[in-house]
């Protein structure tokens, strides 16, 4: 058995004391009001926690290597490009694969948390227009 350590373990523990959440206006890809705590990020991946308050949402955008949704609290839409937006709520699972052109967000009168695995770059695109976000009705 080879006991080589090829890799160093990280651990994140519970605890963003003193670690302040990001505002998404900062950062110019989000329509409303939406916070992101990072969890971590290393090499082409990164975790984050995003939280969506009602009726906010990304831009379009598409992940070099995929991104992986999980729904931990509220609900919401996401929509790739050319199909109907999709209802998600607390437990889901989303796999969107790379280079999907695809958004989210929060469901009008809901907040919506997801914890985002992003692989690889992302690609950000235009605003989801109010007619856009409206079709999910």
């Amino acid at each position: 058995m080879d006991t080589t350590k090829a890799t160093t373990m990280k651990v994140v523990h519970n605890s963003r004391a003193g670690v302040p959440s990001v505002p998404g206006k900062t950062m110019g890809v989000f329509t409303g009001d939406v916070w992101l705590d990072q969890v971590i990020r290393q090499d082409n991946m990164s975790v984050v926690n995003v939280n969506f308050t009602p009726c906010s949402r990304t831009n379009w955008h598409r992940h070099e290597g995929g991104q992986l949704l999980r729904v931990t609290a509220g609900s919401g839409w996401i929509c790739e490009k050319g199909d109907q937006p999709q209802r998600i709520a607390v437990g889901d699972v989303i796999w969107c694969p790379p280079g999907s052109h695809h958004w989210h967000g929060a469901d009008d009168g809901s907040y919506m948390v997801h914890e985002a695995v992003t692989l690889g770059k992302i690609d950000w695109y235009e605003q989801v227009t109010d007619e856009e976000y409206a079709a999910k009705k």
